[in-house]
């Protein structure tokens, strides 16, 4: 793959971010500070998932089983 068809690529994905948020018309330090809270967010939306979903996955296939009567594998 040629690299300055992907770095293209790139930059229209980024302006099509800036279009999308309208962050074009901010100033840059506006920019920067919008961009750090985006990515913060994201961040911590990341994190939640990747400690919370497993745990609630596992509680409501505890759940679900218990209900169909299916044996856990710790009872059995």
């Amino acid at each position: 793959m040629d690299i300055k068809r992907v770095k293209d690529y790139i930059s229209w994905l980024y302006y099509q971010y800036l279009l999308i948020t309208c962050s074009y018309v901010l100033e840059p330090w506006e920019r920067s500070m919008f961009h750090t809270i985006i990515v913060t967010v994201l961040a911590m939306v990341v994190y939640t998932a990747y400690v919370f979903v497993p745990i609630h996955v596992r509680l409501a296939f505890e759940f679900f089983s218990q209900i169909f009567g299916g044996q856990l594998e710790s009872t059995a």
